[in-house]
């Protein structure tokens, strides 16, 4: 249940604020999440989680998305392409255009257990 993007044209430290945003929540809410942000990398980071769903619907056999949660999302740093800005007196300055890999892993909810975890210990109450 692994998807992986590899050399993404944008830098990865802003990459990473989309990543942020959607590790640890379950895949509705995170398709939920990238539709109302306003980032350039959510496109690819959405299209991505939804590759990893199709995965695992294909290689796992999980039958329903709503199982399954986000358990890892790594935007790591890719190749640095290396450019040269003009500067005065005849001088060079550096760009480094940045490309990210990124890398998403979803796994399946474990079912908790509804009573208590101790015999003759009273069950707390949900707070709100």
């Amino acid at each position: 249940m692994k998807a992986l993007l590899r050399n993404y044209r944008q830098s990865p430290r802003k990459v990473r604020l989309v990543a942020d945003l959607i590790r640890g929540k379950n895949v509705p809410r995170a398709l939920t999440l990238l539709d109302s942000t306003t980032k350039r990398a959510v496109a690819p980071v959405k299209k991505l989680l939804l590759s990893a769903v199709a995965n695992a619907k294909t290689n796992n056999r999980v039958a329903s998305e709503s199982a399954l949660y986000v358990k890892e999302i790594r935007v790591d740093g890719g190749a640095t392409l290396k450019r040269g800005m003009p500067r005065a007196f005849g001088r060079s300055a550096p760009i480094r255009k940045r490309t990210s890999h990124i890398f998403i892993e979803l796994a399946q909810r474990k079912q908790e257990s509804r009573g208590p975890a101790i015999k003759g210990q009273k069950k707390k109450s949900p707070r709100s």
